[in-house]
Order: C-alpha cells, then structure tokens, then sequence
C-alpha cells in the first residue's frame, strides 16, 4: 500500500533510502507512467523506497492564478493513479510563496534528503526548482555531490514512448512545476499534460485517453437538477459545479459511472447548458442505461460521490425544436452508447 504524506514532518524518521522525483504530474499520463516506473525499477535495484513529490495547489494558481491551467484531475484521482503505479509513497507538498521561497540547497538538503533519506534523484535536462527557479540540473548534481546522493536524468532511461500522430516521446512533462517538464515541438508529439487538455477542450476523449494510458475521469458529488431528463424519461446524475477533473467540450458521450460501492455502470453523458430549454449554466449529468429492473426503484445517486468516465464522444450538443425531438435524439444516443461501451 502506498504511504501518502501531507508534510515532510509526517515522514517516519527511519524512513528511507529512497529514490524521489518531483513534479505536478497532472494526469498522471503516459508519460509520467513511464518515467516512473523507471524510478521504481531504480529503487528496487537499490533496495530502496520509491517516491514521488507533488503539489497541491499547482504552482500556477499561486503564481499567476489568472493564467494558470485548468486541472485534468483531482488530487483524490492524483493520488490513486500514482498509487497504482506500485510507488512506495507520495509526498504532497502545499505549494505556497513560503515554499517557493526556498533555496533550491534548502529544498533538496530539508526535504529530499532530510526527511526522505534520498540516495537517488530523478529528474530531467530542463529542470528548475527552488527560489525563483534558480536550481538547474547542474545545481541539482553539485548538490548531490555534496550531500550524498546520485542524480539520474531522465533521458538516461531511454524513452521507448508509444505511437500516436508520429513518434511520441515521454521522457518529460509541460506543468510548469520545476520537476519534470515536456513540450511540443511540431513535428514529434511528445506526451504531455498540455496535449491531454488540447484534445479535452476539442472533445476528443479517445486522443486524451490513449496519451493519459485510461478513460478521462470527473469526480463529484451528485447533486439535485433541474428534473428535465427524469421528465424526459432519462433520468439523470448530474455533477456538483464543484466536481474535480477537466469538462470535455460541450456534447454527448458514452462512458461509464461508478458509485461508491464501486460498481460501474454504462452511462450516456451529456455536457453542456442544454441549449433545448435555453440553459446557460454547463453541466455534467450521466444517465445509467442498463440497469436491471430490480434496481430501479432503489436506484438514488444523490449525496454520493462519482466517478464519470468518458469513453467516446458520440456528437456536439444541439438545440432541437422541442422535447420531442429530443427525446427521439436521446434514445438513439442511448443505443449507440450501449453498443460502443459493450463493444470494448
């Protein structure tokens, strides 16, 4: 089981060696999969723990809040994924101007070494970390000399990186964050958190899905409606406007919801204001097809906490002439959600 930590003070003291990156890792992509699971093939070769270092918020939100990206994930969904990747521990760091002010030696000699007792640190060409990014890779191997510890740079794993619209490369990440960083350069796509929000805001969760390795994902509480799909006869989930994860772009989908019980059911999704009845607001709202007929009268979702999954968009959102066209709509989209979920 993964260890998570809110704080460095929270890591036991005989905790360690260890081999530790840092990073965002927002979406925990492709990308990030196979950089870190580089790391834990290093650690367990060392016979050490292997870590990972993120932040909460994102460093952007406090450095330029008016700009910053909006999130493919939670920090809940964060910590899953990187917990299944078979990490030992994530240490999540409150990102705040005091941590930002910190010199890149205090940041390595307090946290990396001090509290998690790191004997190898992963990290990649472009790196910069510390009081106004003054930290380099350079900075990071004079450090290591000095206190004991191996920097491995990420490219010295090799990047075997999976094909997608050309070569793509994942030896890196674009968050921005001073760990791990990646880009585009035109002509080979590299894996990226940027990439994954490019095809989210395009609605193209099956792009979004083969970089992030699994099913774009929203998390968040369901929430009473304004009862139009239940009148309609397609009753539906609808999300909390504060649910976490990225909004695809306005339409219909086939995915799938999870309850709490963990059980996974085929949805039709729909995201968007509702243009028929003159909607402003966007919302996120899942119709369970499928349900057996036991299930129905027992069948309340409101006050649990989903889990949406988006697995193919099945067209744009549209205004039709009335209810009934709609729901004509509505039953075909149904059908073809049916048949592209059971058809995987």
């Amino acid at each position: 089981m993964v260890h998570i930590w809110n704080d460095p003070s929270e890591v036991p003291a005989d905790f360690g060696p260890s081999v530790v990156t840092f990073g965002n890792f927002d979406g925990v992509h492709r990308g990030h999969q196979q950089v870190l699971s580089q790391l834990i093939r290093v650690a367990r070769l060392n016979h050490a723990r292997a870590v990972a270092i993120t932040f909460d918020p994102h460093p952007a939100q406090v450095h330029r809040p008016e700009s910053a990206p909006e999130l493919i994930m939670g920090l809940e969904d964060k910590l899953v994924a990187l917990g299944e990747l078979g990490l030992d521990a994530v240490l999540v760091m409150k990102y705040s101007l005091e941590l930002a002010s910190l010199t890149p030696e205090e940041f390595v000699a307090d946290v990396l070494v001090g509290s998690l007792k790191a004997s190898h640190v992963v990290i990649g060409h472009d790196a910069r970390f510390g009081r106004n990014n003054s930290g380099d890779l350079e900075t990071m191997e004079e450090l290591g000399r000095k206190l004991g510890f191996e920097v491995l740079v990420i490219s010295e794993f090799g990047s075997e990186g999976f094909p997608l619209h050309g070569e793509v490369h994942s030896d890196v990440d674009d968050d921005g964050d001073g760990g791990m960083h990646d880009g585009d350069d035109g002509k080979d796509r590299r894996c990226s958190s940027t990439w994954v929000r490019e095809a989210l805001r395009e609605g193209d969760v099956a792009t979004a899905a083969a970089v992030l390795g699994r099913s774009h994902r929203m998390r968040g509480e369901v929430v009473h409606g304004a009862a139009r799909g239940r009148d309609l006869g397609f009753p539906t989930a609808n999300l909390a406007s504060d649910a976490s994860g990225y909004i695809p772009a306005d339409g219909i989908y086939a995915g799938w919801l999870v309850d709490q019980a963990g059980t996974r059911w085929p949805a039709a999704i729909s995201v968007g204001s509702n243009p028929t009845f003159d909607g402003v607001s966007r919302q996120v709202e899942a119709h369970v097809i499928d349900r057996p007929d036991e299930a129905v009268e027992d069948f309340d979702l409101y006050g649990q906490t989903v889990v949406v999954e988006f697995v193919a968009r099945l067209r744009g959102m549209v205004a039709y002439r009335g209810p009934e066209a709609l729901v004509e709509q509505m039953r075909l989209d149904v059908v073809q959600a049916h048949n592209i979920l059971y058809a995987r």
